[in-house]
């Protein structure tokens, strides 16, 4: 019986010692971050997002990986990666199962939202001849126009914008038009070059990328009408804003548009510790993250909550209740 007591514990602590060598030689927690493309807010912000989860877990491996809204979610979605960003809006069609998805896809929950103006911004040449839409559809302009690449919500959003004033992209191209699906500063460079006459995208205001590129480009920007809007809303679930006078040098009067939220989300799959750590992070940080971007610049911690129409993760959820930002 001693002897087999001895063995024991001898068996005991050969375990436990190799139990703790395990654990000193496990690979740190993997997260990895699908955003936008290089170069692009969704890039900035999300490698401060980064930042915050490397300070709330030294020990963490963060990585940040350009993507395409559509593709980011069905990435979070099965589990590629651990988190992604994409419009509030896009994941509430993907939770439909409509276009540009093939199913429903129901396992995202939010973990903050990161930009609640994520507004419509549609610039026209000067030198193009347009003044609205009505006029483009009256004289079946063959207009060149730029879109985001396929699979985003500003894809989407500009395809219905025109939709909206009842003009198909089949409309564009029978009048000798055309729409170019590329990121959103390629598409400035190809109205800055006379390649384009309008571009859309959903993006906050006063935007960086739009007032280098109109240093060397003369534009004007077109609004979106109320019923267009409310159109618009009753679709994609966008909400109306107005880019006040003044935004930019070339945009004296208010301009009336439609905007969306941006959100980081994760799967339902996420452990609610890890999901109240990452949220915990952005509320320990925020000051960081105001400075790390314009884009948070216009939130206050208690915005991170809003996340609707996309569920916020329990443990997010835990963590901004604990933090005294939900009740």
């Amino acid at each position: 019986m001693k002897r087999l007591g001895l063995a024991s514990l001898v068996a005991g602590a050969l375990a436990l010692g190799a139990g703790l060598a395990a654990a000193q030689t496990a690979p740190a927690k993997k997260i990895t971050l699908t955003g936008g493309s290089v170069g692009g807010a969704w890039s900035a912000i999300g490698n401060a997002i980064g930042e915050t989860i490397r300070r709330e877990s030294p020990g963490a491996a963060f990585g940040y990986e350009p993507g395409r809204e559509a593709a980011n979610i069905q990435l979070v979605s099965t589990g590629k990666v651990e988190l992604g960003i994409a419009h509030a809006q896009l994941v509430k069609r993907a939770q439909a199962g409509e276009e540009p998805f093939k199913a429903p896809v129901t396992n995202l929950r939010a973990i903050a939202l990161i930009d609640p103006q994520a507004a419509v911004q549609i610039l026209v040449r000067e030198d193009a001849g347009i003044d609205s839409f009505e006029s483009v559809l009256a004289a079946k302009k063959p207009v060149r126009v730029v879109l985001n690449q396929r699979g985003t919500l500003m894809a989407v959003t500009g395809e219905e914008v025109f939709k909206a004033y009842g003009i198909s992209a089949k409309d564009i191209e029978a009048w000798g038009g055309r729409i170019h699906h590329v990121d959103y500063n390629a598409g400035l460079e190809m109205m800055k070059n006379g390649q384009a006459d309008i571009i859309i995208n959903m993006l906050g205001f006063p935007s960086g990328q739009i007032n280098s590129a109109t240093r060397e480009m003369k534009v004007k920007m077109l609004g979106i009408s109320p019923e267009a809007t409310a159109k618009l809303g009753a679709l994609l679930g966008t909400a109306p804003i107005t880019v006040p006078a003044g935004t930019y040098a070339f945009q004296p009067a208010a301009v009336s548009t439609i905007t969306g939220s941006v959100v980081l989300f994760a799967s339902a799959e996420m452990k609610n510790e890890d999901a109240a750590l990452i949220a915990d992070g952005l509320i320990k940080h925020f000051d960081y993250l105001r400075q790390a971007h314009a884009m948070m610049a216009r939130l206050e911690p208690v915005n991170l909550t809003q996340t609707a129409p996309l569920a916020l993760h329990p443990g997010a959820e835990a963590a901004y209740r604990k933090g005294g930002l939900l009740k």
